[in-house]
């Protein structure tokens, strides 16, 4: 399908199956002979008007479905990279104290009973900590795929 329009009445659309071709275009000329029969045409064209003068209307290819879908995901992705690394910043202090108490346990030094209960009640923090550290490592190498795709789409149109 192919569709023309007047230089002098853009608003005006002459769809015509097929290519652009002359063929297309004298249909085209046809379709507007009878939009002025019918009086629908309110703007005058000057005298000699041919096929040539037609404008071909060019649509913007769409943007596939699978485009707008890695946007999406791209954007979760980096969603899900922003989180966790806010998860990882906030708990990394508090997991690198209980990181330093495991070391007592390799001295022969006498540990005392409240280094033992901060050692124990520190392991799930320690463990929540390196467990969204390696999340975190993870997302962030899936998450530069994402930053390209959506760096693809933000590109303006003129720049290719």
């Amino acid at each position: 399908m192919v569709q023309y329009t007047l230089a002098q009445n853009p608003e005006v659309i002459l769809p015509v199956p097929g290519k652009d071709s002359l063929k297309a275009r004298e249909k085209a000329m046809d379709q507007l002979i009878e939009l002025m029969d019918e009086g629908k045409l309110s703007t005058p064209l000057a005298d000699g008007f041919g096929p040539q003068e037609f404008i071909e209307v060019k649509e913007p290819p769409p943007r596939t479905v699978e485009e707008e879908d890695a946007v999406v995901q791209a954007v979760q992705t980096l969603s899900n990279l922003a989180k966790l690394k806010m998860k990882v910043q906030s708990s990394h202090t508090e997991a690198m104290k209980v990181r330093e108490l495991v070391d007592l346990l390799f001295v022969d030094e006498t540990i005392s009973d409240e280094q033992i209960t901060s050692l124990n009640e520190g392991f799930k923090v320690l463990k929540q900590f390196a467990q969204t550290n390696l999340r975190y490592r993870d997302a962030r190498s899936q998450a530069e795929e994402a930053r390209q795709v959506l760096d693809d789409a933000l590109k303006s149109p003129d720049e290719k």
